[in-house]
């Protein structure tokens, strides 16, 4: 097997000769457009490496890998639309740079160019390849509407969060890593086991995605620090000190993220100070330990060589242990 960052590159490399040249020019050029902003390519590495984790060259899942990162970026579109983000990966969003009717066509066309990548395969492959990419479909759509209705709900409990991040982020790296697991052809429980990993990776990647927003490293290109707060997104940290901080505290903690401001620094300030004297940081890390352990024992369970375990073990590590 690869290093993790040699799967991204084996990604990119394929990813760079796949580019769509269509008309009509207002359709295609906002997929090339969002597929070459970068990212993390998080997802079809994750395919390549779980391809090769169960015994199968990786070049085998180049398509499908494809097919995840497309159907993820389509999201993201969709997303940025809801959100009203002017900003993704330190660009203007899609519907910023166009405008929202051809963005949601854009994201549209995407949806149905993952499915035009798994009929690379044969038939029986294929149909599972697609039933997984619709079970994850249907996950993130879900997700994303119980995200939408937090927006405007007082009662949100810390697991109806936690409900919401396992569909909207954990069913993507899920299916990342047992589509890889079908291309390989092992057997369902490994499939089965794998998908778990996932979702337990993506449940501890995405409360430290939430924990260093505000509590990073220096940020990266075209991130900033609390820029959940500014928006006033509530993520983990939110629910959870609503869950333990005083009434007081509460009350705070609801007005603040009701209003937008011009000049957000004491906003920031007040808000962090709220989190660190309820003990919200220690508690978002503990629930990261928490279900990255899960995974790493439903790792165990998979009959396979220990430096293969090793190799996902750490790349998983390296994804949750991130600073920025």
């Amino acid at each position: 097997m690869y290093s993790a960052a040699q799967y991204t590159n084996f990604f990119i490399s394929y990813l760079e000769n796949q580019i769509i040249d269509k008309e009509p020019k207002n359709l295609y050029n906002p997929i090339a457009y969002i597929m070459s902003l970068g990212g993390k390519r998080l997802r079809p590495t994750l395919t390549l490496l779980t391809t090769e984790f169960f015994g199968t060259d990786y070049k085998l899942a180049l398509p499908a890998a494809l097919a995840i990162e497309i159907f993820h970026n389509s999201s993201l579109i969709h997303d940025d639309i809801i959100d009203e983000d002017p900003i993704r990966r330190g660009k203007a969003t899609v519907h910023k740079k166009w405008n929202t009717n051809i963005a949601i066509l854009s994201g549209d066309a995407m949806i149905i160019l993952t499915y035009e990548y798994l009929l690379n395969y044969d038939p029986n492959l294929a149909k599972d390849l697609i039933k997984a990419v619709n079970k994850m479909g249907i996950k993130v759509c879900e997700g994303q509407t119980l995200d939408v209705d937090f927006e405007t709900r007082q009662d949100v409990t810390v697991s109806e969060y936690l409900k919401m991040i396992k569909y909207k982020t954990g069913a993507l790296i899920a299916a990342s890593m047992k589509m890889g697991a079908i291309i390989a052809q092992t057997s369902q429980e490994n499939c089965d086991l794998i998908y778990d990993f996932g979702i337990n990776i993506g449940l501890a990647f995405q409360l430290q995605d939430d924990y260093l927003d505000l509590f990073g490293d220096t940020p990266t290109f075209g991130r900033r620090l609390g820029g959940d707060i500014i928006s006033n997104k509530k993520t983990y940290l939110y629910f959870k000190a609503l869950e333990i901080a005083t009434e007081s505290e509460k009350e705070v903690l609801e007005r603040l993220y009701a209003v937008r401001l011009e000049d957000n620094t004491n906003k920031i300030k007040t808000i962090t100070d709220l989190f660190l004297k309820s003990g919200v940081p220690n508690a978002t890390q503990e629930s990261i330990k928490k279900y990255t352990f899960k995974a790493s024992k439903i790792l165990d369970k998979i009959n396979i060589e220990e430096d293969k375990k090793k190799l996902l073990r750490e790349f998983a590590e390296s994804l949750i242990g991130r600073r920025v």
